[in-house]
């Protein structure tokens, strides 16, 4: 008798290289559904975050994005140590993302204060949520895509989804910590505009730090940045929302910076084409081929495989 639910299988039996498909094993090893726990653990906590900005607990619901990062940042690591890393896991963890830094802290600003100017702060809401979708399944098509350079590998392509959330919820962190400020009547559509713009970074070809390559540690400093450490967790125990908003004003410093990292190491690495600016113009190959195809001796019979793609 066939059983009632079908067996789970991490792999991808259609393997996108080329290769054979992994053996089916009669009994999958514990350790390859661990990085699945810790990420339903986070789904969860993004739920929960839900459920407390419906009955009004803000500040617990903040703690619960917050702790869903925290296990979105584990989950993956603890799937590459264990050796446990499969298609299922990598998309169960886009879900994931989505509900937690995506729906959660859309609904819990609109619940909060984008109520107050109705259809402005829904669309608000709705923008950034759209906007966190799109940028998790950019990420994956990257994922599938060719190498990148390796100075590029410091680096993320607009702001991640897990950043854009704790940038979102900025607003709820300096009311929490300025708790008898009376804020006045443009504040909400502030917040509102504010909410549209970091869904725009999210989606935008900023490059943002990613800390993947921070290199070794000096000897002579392991002890001063054991101390430090120490600090920062007491120091985040007993005021949280001071440090959650310093450190999202402190993130948000480092966006220009990152920006000009990426660009001073492109032009090092003789790769021009890869800077990030504000000039909307085509490039040069693109505005002398389309002047190509519009002349009367241009040619207009190449394929569409021929034609620069998009740029993710």
């Amino acid at each position: 008798m066939s059983s009632l639910f079908p067996p789970f299988d991490p792999y991808d039996r259609n393997s996108p290289d080329g290769g054979p498909p992994r053996r089916r094993i009669g009994r999958l090893p514990v350790r390859m559904i661990i990085p699945s726990l810790i990420t339903l653990l986070g789904l969860s906590l993004g739920m929960m975050s839900i459920r407390l900005s419906m009955e009004g607990r803000y500040d617990v619901a903040v703690g619960a994005i917050i702790l869903a990062g925290l296990l979105d940042a584990l989950d993956g690591r603890v799937a590459r140590f264990l050796k446990a890393t499969s298609r299922f896991g990598a998309e169960l963890d886009s879900l994931s993302d989505f509900l937690c830094f995506g729906c959660a802290p859309a609904l819990l600003l609109y619940s909060w204060t984008l109520h107050d100017v109705k259809t402005f702060g829904w669309i608000a809401a709705l923008l950034f949520a759209i906007a966190a979708a799109l940028r998790l399944a950019r990420f994956n098509v990257m994922l599938t895509s060719e190498q990148k350079p390796a100075w590029q590998a410091n680096f993320f392509v607009g702001v991640p989804a897990p950043a854009g959330a704790i940038l979102a919820l900025l607003p709820v962190s300096l009311a929490q910590v300025f708790p008898d400020v009376d804020p006045p009547e443009v504040a909400t559509p502030l917040v509102a505009l504010y909410l549209v713009f970091v869904g725009i970074l999210m989606v935008s070809r900023v490059p943002t730090f990613s800390g993947k390559k921070m290199g070794g540690i000096r000897r002579d400093l392991v002890i001063p940045l054991l101390v430090a450490f120490v600090l920062l967790c007491a120091l985040a125990v007993n005021f949280p929302f001071e440090m959650l908003a310093a450190g999202t004003l402190i993130y948000l410093v480092m966006l220009p910076l990152g920006w000009r990292s990426w660009n001073k190491l492109a032009r090092l690495h003789g790769a021009t084409a890869e800077a990030v600016t504000l000039d909307l113009a085509p490039d040069e190959g693109e505005e002398e081929a389309e002047n190509d195809a519009d002349s009367p001796g241009g040619s207009t019979s190449g394929s569409t495989s021929d034609r620069p793609g998009p740029r993710f």
